[in-house]
Order: C-alpha cells, then sequence, then structure tokens
C-alpha cells in the first residue's frame, strides 16, 4: 500500500488547479477523526458545529474555546496525515487583535491544529491578515455563518439576490488577498458558487453550495445517519444509517438483560474449582 504524505495547505492549492476534488469531514473525537482519516479524507474540520452535534445546543453560539481546544486535542491524536482545521468559535476573534493571535495560537499550541477557521467577509480581513502573518493558516467561511445566525435570522440559502452576491464575491476575493488559503461556501446557491469558485485560486469548499466547489464537506454524524433524524438535511447524502443500527442493538442490550439472557456464561468469569472450593466449602 503506497504510503499517504500528510495533507498541507501547498496540496490543496495544487489539488485545485488539478481539479482533483478535496474531501473534508467535520470530527470531533478521536474515534471519528481516525475512521475518516483511514477512508482517505483530506481535511478535518473541528467545527463548532459539536455544539449542536455533540453537546446538545440550539446553535453554534455557546461553544466555547475550551470547548474547542477540548475536542481538537482529540482529533489531532487521531490525525497522522489528514489536515486539521479548528474553528475559532463565537466572540473570540472580533477583539483585539493581540486576543484573536493568543486565541488561535491556543488551538494551534495546545490543540496541534493545522490552520483556523473563521466566519465572515469584510469585518473580519484584519484578523485574518493578522493571523497569516503570524504565520497561522486561515480558512475562511461565507455564506450561511451559523455563528451569525441570530442577526442572519434563520437557515437560510445566501445569495440568492444579486446585492447578497456581489457582496459575498467582493468578501471572497478580500479574504484570499488577507492571506485565507481555503474559503468555505455554507449554503449559497449554486450559481454563485461556481463564479466564487472561477475567481479565486484558493479552492472553495461547499457544503450546500453545489458541485461547482474545489471540495465538500460534511458533518461525521450527518453523512452516516449517526443522530437517525426523521427529516434530514436537504443538503446532506446520508450514506449509511449508523443511528438505526445503534438504537437497534441498545434495544436489544435493553431486552437481554431484562430477560436475564445477558450475560451469558460465555460472558461469565469463575475462579478455579480448587480456589472456589477452599473458599467456599465447594463449588455450589
Amino acid at each position: 500500500m503506497e504510503t499517504r504524505k500528510p495533507v498541507t495547505t501547498a496540496k490543496l492549492r495544487k489539488m485545485k488547479e488539478d481539479r482533483n476534488p478535496i474531501t473534508v469531514v467535520t470530527a470531533y473525537d478521536y474515534t471519528s477523526a481516525m475512521l475518516a482519516e483511514q477512508a482517505g479524507v483530506e481535511v478535518l474540520l473541528v467545527g463548532d458545529s459539536l455544539g449542536n452535534v455533540v453537546l446538545g445546543y440550539e446553535t453554534t453560539v455557546p461553544v466555547t474555546l475550551s470547548d474547542m481546544l477540548h475536542h481538537t486535542k482529540a482529533v489531532t491524536r487521531a490525525a497522522r496525515t489528514s489536515f486539521v482545521v479548528a474553528d475559532l468559535p463565537f466572540a473570540t476573534y472580533h477583539g483585539s487583535l493581540d486576543q484573536t493571535l493568543r486565541n488561535a495560537a491556543c488551538l494551534m499550541q495546545e490543540g496541534l491544529a493545522k490552520a483556523v477557521k473563521l466566519e465572515g467577509g469584510a469585518e473580519i480581513v484584519p484578523a485574518v491578515r493578522a493571523l497569516v502573518q503570524a504565520g497561522i493558516p486561515v480558512m475562511a467561511h461565507l455564506g450561511l455563518t451559523p455563528q451569525s445566525i441570530h442577526q442572519i435570522g434563520g437557515f437560510k440559502v445566501q445569495g440568492k439576490t444579486d446585492e447578497q452576491a456581489k457582496r459575498l464575491l467582493s468578501d471572497a476575493k478580500l479574504l484570499e488577498e488577507a492571506g485565507a488559503f481555503a474559503v468555505v461556501l455554507e449554503l449559497v446557491t449554486d450559481e454563485l458558487a461556481r463564479e466564487v469558485t472561477d475567481a479565486l485560486s484558493i479552492p472553495t469548499i461547499g457544503i450546500g453550495a453545489g458541485a461547482s466547489c474545489d471540495g465538500q464537506v460534511l458533518v461525521f454524524h450527518d453523512l452516516l445517519g449517526y443522530a437517525g433524524e426523521s427529516h434530514p438535511k436537504r443538503m446532506v447524502k446520508e450514506y449509511a444509517a449508523v443511528g438505526d443500527v445503534i438504537r437497534g442493538a441498545l434495544q436489544h442490550y435493553v431486552q437481554d438483560v431484562k430477560a436475564r439472557q445477558f450475560p451469558a456464561e460465555e460472558h461469565t468469569f469463575h475462579k478455579p474449582e480448587e480456589v472456589a472450593s477452599h473458599l467456599y466449602g465447594g463449588v455450589h
């Protein structure tokens, strides 16, 4: 088997040039990261969507830097060749540039992430530029930006109007000029995603943004049907129904315990006969 070389920002850019689609999976723990890497995924994103998927919050807003650090450490322990990107969570990069640098450095030095991701357009360009100048690779995120969900007013497709499209394209170009190595386009019309992808020399990673992007990202739990949702998201393709399998296995376990069918003899340990005889005066 050919040894896989570590993925770098240079390789990701070359993949765009070669029209070789980039695969990204959002992972939150050691096991999911290990499985994704073994499957050949190039980029592992430790998304603040862990707030919804793992921690049970309604939005990503409550996720803290400590939360992100905890999960980033777990993912990077598993990653040998995949490129690990960690989200800077809500309100950790809109204050002073010094604080932004400290927060990003935390995910890099302690979490061992290879890059950080920031949501926003022109307003975050100074932060992106400062991080890049400090040697921290930055992935940008445009379109639906979940950290601003209360301001946006819900999960709405972006780029439907000319004004939205022009602003997003302008933001993408500004972020590239500031040094971002890639940009996520979330819930963006296919037409706009194609225009942005053609206009940039850096890769675009789509989620709900059509097939024209240079790569695609899905959440580990979503693509596996882990949550077992009755109404899966339109932008998600489920490649398995793991949630149903897990639920069924747990129900079977409950039934076995209630019926005293587990543990059975093959799951049970006994003392050697001579020890039992000594302790209990014989086996009863």
